[in-house]
This record gives structure tokens, sequence and C-alpha cells, in this order.
């Protein structure tokens, strides 16, 4: 399967299988889907043919096959078509192009993988100051009662963490909620016994802390800059927008009480290890905007994710919506290569790709790893899938207590990935994206096994213009 592309004036041609991405002139651009559907009706398949030069007697098949399409003869000489077609080719026989699907045949192993649980996300609180509109959490709340993590439940966590996470030493542990800092003596109880057990079971805690800001002082930003790997911070971006969807109990802004302690984090930890992380919705369709607003705030390390939201909600995205948003994350992209190019470079979140190593087999095939490799832990100590499956109790997987009773729920989440869902079959993403998130697909379409419709038109558009970026600044570097 290969992507054909035009973006900011680049024409890219995407391997899917290989992951080789070619930046091509005009001719080569417009014959490779010809080439593509032309070997696999002589061969069945694209990568099978054994022609490479001209004087084969393939190549002439092809060259005089697409002499005969006016809508390429009347825009190439036949000396352009010729090179273009052994180019082509070439690539082909260097198995960069048209290549076979490498990962189908290693399903079978992957679904039977014996998994271990890499990380926790611990909801330390499940309560929040702040009401914010859009929350999934329900301000706080998962659907549920508003309640605080026990010490005791925070260690038992830990506990069971370490007992079903194999031979794998580095464990990811992230403090979330709600608003974390509402719990933070019991947050750094649970990091300090951590620390205590790491020596004894060969284990390294990597703590991540996501907040809102509100209760953010100099003694924890001292603990957290001491004993946390990374620390995500929520803003939305401009201060109307911010204000707007995220206001606290009594409807005033936060805005004005967090963006000084965020830029104090951002400079503290020397412009790594952090995230300023913001939501957009149809109230603000011109995100890109906020975007640029976080960097000129002087924010370096940025993610700004589209809204998952029900239908009917006045926030949520709409069908009509999706074109719009494209065209602003074509306008991010070349803010992004313009703010590189000044040495004024920053990092979204959503354009960072890896062209030539990339994640693992597992993880191209199953993303996250919600449900086997990654679990959540309300305070009460149930594990779900991930946070966001928290308060449907169809979905409780067991408890700190007792492990995992529902192994059902395991292995239906271990057998998900991008081979079980149908829609990722013609998708040129996947690889990308691992099938996208099992909690959206859950709550749009009742099956893990499907995709969220908006989630993908969006993605697609963020790897498009992530390649695009590298294809620029190699330009640049060339």
């Amino acid at each position: 399967m290969v992507h054909a592309y035009r973006n900011n004036g680049y024409n890219i041609v995407l391997d899917v299988n290989s992951g080789s991405v070619h930046v091509v002139d005009d001719v080569v651009y417009d014959l490779v889907p010809v080439i593509e559907d032309k070997l696999k009706a002589y061969h069945g398949t694209a990568a099978a043919l054994e022609a490479d030069k001209e004087g084969d007697e393939d190549f002439q098949k092809l060259f005089n096959e697409v002499m005969q399409m006016e809508a390429i003869s009347s825009n190439y000489s036949p000396e352009d078509i010729g090179e273009a077609i052994s180019e082509i080719l070439e690539l082909r026989a260097s198995e960069v192009l048209y290549t076979d699907d490498v990962y189908e045949n290693y399903v079978d192993d992957f679904q039977n993988r014996e998994t271990v649980v890499k990380a926790l996300c611990l909801n330390i609180a499940h309560d929040c100051n702040l009401r914010c509109k859009y929350c999934f959490a329900d301000e706080g709340e998962y659907h549920g009662r508003r309640a605080l993590m026990t010490e005791e439940v925070g260690k038992k966590a830990l506990d069971f963490l370490v007992a079903n996470s194999g031979s794998r030493r580095n464990l990811e542990v992230d403090f979330f909620g709600g608003e974390p800092l509402m719990n933070w003596e019991v947050v750094k109880k649970i990091v300090e016994y951590g620390r205590s057990i790491e020596k004894e079971h060969d284990k390294n805690f990597r703590f991540t802390i996501t907040t809102n800001g509100t209760l953010l002082n100099d003694e924890i930003l001292e603990y957290v800059n001491k004993e946390m790997g990374n620390i995500v911070l929520s803003i939305d971006g401009r201060k109307e927008v911010h204000d707007f969807m995220r206001p606290k109990r009594g409807g005033q802004g936060s805005y004005d009480e967090i963006v000084p302690k965020f830029q104090k984090v951002a400079e503290s930890r020397h412009q790594l290890r952090y995230f300023v992380r913001g939501t957009f919705t149809h109230n603000n369709l011109d995100f890109s905007e906020d975007v640029k607003h976080l960097v000129e705030l002087g924010f370096k390390q940025i993610s700004v994710e589209p809204v998952v939201a029900k239908p009917e909600d006045w926030y949520s995205l709409k069908d009509e919506d999706i074109p719009k948003l494209c065209d602003e994350y074509d306008k991010l992209a070349r803010y992004y290569i313009e703010r590189r190019k000044e040495g004024k470079g920053f990092n979204f979140f959503h354009f960072n790709i890896d062209l030539e190593g990339g994640p693992c087999v597992a993880k191209r095939l199953s993303g996250c790893g919600s449900g086997c490799e990654y679990l959540g832990v309300t305070p009460w100590g149930d594990l779900y899938p991930c946070h966001q499956f928290v308060g449907n109790e169809d979905f409780i997987m067991g408890n700190v207590y007792d492990g995992i009773t529902r192994p059902d729920l395991r292995e239906m989440f271990k057998k998900s990935n991008v081979y079980s869902r149908p829609e990722c079959e013609k998708c040129f993403a996947r690889y990308y994206c691992s099938g996208g998130c099992a909690a959206n697909a859950y709550n749009f379409n009742g099956d893990i096994n499907t995709t969220y419709k908006h989630g993908c038109e969006l993605q697609r558009k963020r790897i498009e213009c992530a390649i695009m970026i590298k294809a620029a600044l190699a330009e640049e570097e060339g």
C-alpha cells in the first residue's frame, strides 16, 4: 500500500508497510498509484515484479500502457515517463516501495504474547476545584462519588505493579484526577513508598503528575522537579478560550492565576520534561491561534488536542468542522517550520514522528496497551483498562488487593490491534496511530475493535503534516 499526497508544495509518497517516505517530482507522483495498480493486475501484488530496468518485458508493457493513458502522456514526455517508471521500479527493487505487509504474519504471536503491566494511572483524586465544561471525568467524580485515594490503596497499587511487571525495570505511574494536588500529601507518601522498594525489586519508578495548576506552589514544584520525570499542565490557550471552558466553581477564570506558575515550571525544568496540554472544541476551531499563544508565552513543549464529546454536546466537533480543523493543522505546520528555521522552535506533541526507528512492533500494532500493559486505578483500588473507562462498571478488571479477576477483559484488550479493526485495513495511518483509542471506539460504537471517526480524520491529517515537516526541515538542513 502507498499513500501519496501533496502538502505545502511537497509531493510525498509514503510506503505504508515499510514506512519509507519519498519526496518526488510531479511525474513520479502521478505515476506511483498508476504503476501500483498495473503491477497488481500483472502479478497479484505490486511487490512481485522482477523487472527493474528498461528493456525488460514487464517494463516495456508498463511503458506502453502508461503511454496510452492520455492524462499522463499529454502532460509528460516519453523520456520523462520512462525515467519515472525506472525510478519507481528501482525503489520497488530496493524494498522501499510497494512492499508487503511484514506485520500481518506476526499478529498471531503478538496476540498470544505474555504481557506484563508497565504503567498505572492512579486516579488520586475523584474531585476537582475547576468546572471544565468538557470534562470526561464529570467534574472529577467519574460519574460516581467524590473520593480521595488513601495511602494504603496507593501503596497496594505499586505492589500490584511490581508483582505484575515481570522483568521490566522501568515502570510508569501517573497521578491523575480530578485534580491530584487536592490529595498532595498522599501523592508524596506514594512516591516515597515507591522509592523505598525500588532497590529491593530492581525497579525504577517514573512518576508523572497532571494538574490544572491552581494549587501549585514553590514547595510542590520543588518536590515535583526532584521526584517526577514529567508534569502535564492543563491550559487551553488564549485567555478568553481558557477561562470560558475551564472556570472555577464560582465561574471565575483560572488563566491569570496559572500562567505565571506554568511559566515558572517550564523554566525550572529547562524547557524539558513537561507539557502544557490543551483541548480545542467547536468553540475554538481556530485552535492554531491557541498554540501560537502558548508559544508566545514561552512554552516549548505543547500538546493541544481535539475534544472527545457526545454528538449532542454543544462543544463537540461536527462533521462540518473537520475541513476547517485540517486547514488549522496545515497553518500550524507552516508556523512550526518557520519557528524552527528562525531558531525559535518548539515541540508540538502531535507532530512528533520517527521515520527512522520508530516504535516497536507491539506498539505499532496495539498503541498504549490499555487493558493489559496499562491500567487505571480508582481511589478505592478498582482496576480499569484505563482512566477513560473508569465509572463503567462493566470494565472493572479487578482490584489492587486481589489482582486481575476478569482475565477475559484482559484478553479482549490484548487481542485488540490494527488487524482486529476493519476500518484500519485500508488506512495509511494504521502503524502510526495503532488503531486509535479503545475508549473512544467503545464510547462511540460500543466496541473497542472499531474506530472513532473524527479522531481518525484528524490523526491522518496530523501524520501528513508531521511527515511534510520532516521533508521541509531535511531540505533546509541539506
